[in-house]
Formats: C-alpha cells, structure tokens, sequence
C-alpha cells in the first residue's frame, strides 16, 4: 500500500486543482453573463453579430472539457487510492457522489454544445445564457459540496493515520 498520508495529500491537492478549473468555468459562465448585462463587450454581444457569441461559447465548451476531464481523471484516482483507506460504505456513498456530478457534467456540456445562438432575438439570448448559468452553478455547487464533505474525511483520515 502506498503511504497514507502521501495518498491523502495528493487528492488535497487535487482539489485545489479542481477549484482553480471551477473558477474558469465561473469565469467563462462571466463572460456568457456579460451578454446578458451588455456591460464588458457590449458590441460583440450584440444580436447580428453571431461569430463573437460562437467565440464565448466555444472559449466554455473548452473550459467545460477540461474540467471534465480533471474530475473524471480525479474521481478514478480516489476511487482507487481511497479505497483501502476508507472502507466500502464511504466509497459506496463516494462513488453515488461523483456519478451524480458526472450527470450533470455531462447535461451541461451537452446543453453548451447544442446551443445554437445565431438568429436568437435578444431575449432568447438572455434566456439561454440563464439556463447555461444554472445548470453551471448547479455543477459547481455539487463539486464544491462534496469536495468540503471529502476534505473532512481526509482529515479525520490523516489524524488516524497520524496517531497510528
């Protein structure tokens, strides 16, 4: 078995990782919100101007990409490292944690990836941009809840391991 507390700190550092990826989806999810304001580009969020929208959302589809890759990179690594440290009833309830994640992952990007933004009005644009933002927020919200509840165990695990 690989050392214990080696294997806790690297998912530690992971996470951190993984935060810095949710804030370039929050940032990405800005720069759609952005549209909505008519604030920082206000000219190339104008309707009639398809190909700076393209652009935005593109910039998201690859940052969503990303992530999801990180996270399903991430969740293999803990469902394998953590295991031994753990026992199977917190892996059961891990594991339940990162598939509903995954789900809604996967609805995002597929919501981003179908948008089709050319010919909206301006309203239609606004609430497009609501719902990529909900569903973002939603994703977030799950990752970042479960990654507090995670970092609690990975404490209680290290004193363990720590004290014996």
């Amino acid at each position: 078995m690989a050392d214990p507390l080696a294997t806790l700190n690297k998912i530690r550092d992971e996470h951190l990782s993984i935060r810095t990826h949710l804030k370039l989806v929050g940032d990405s999810v800005g720069d759609v919100e952005a549209m909505s304001s008519l604030q920082a580009e206000r000219a190339e969020w104008v309707p009639g101007r398809p190909h700076a929208l393209d652009e935005k959302q593109k910039k998201l589809q690859q940052t969503l990409s990303f992530l999801d890759e990180g996270l399903r990179n991430h969740f293999a690594l803990e469902e394998k490292d953590l295991a031994p440290l753990a026992g199977d009833p917190f892996m059961r309830a891990l594991i339940l944690d990162h598939r509903e994640i995954m789900k809604h992952m996967d609805d995002t990007r597929s919501m981003v990836d179908s948008m089709d933004v050319g010919g909206l009005t301006r309203e239609e644009l606004l609430s497009k941009e609501s719902q990529v933002q909900q569903a973002i927020e939603h994703v977030r919200g799950l990752i970042e809840d479960h990654a507090a509840r995670e970092e609690t165990l990975l404490y209680m695990l290290e004193r363990a391991w720590q004290d014996g």
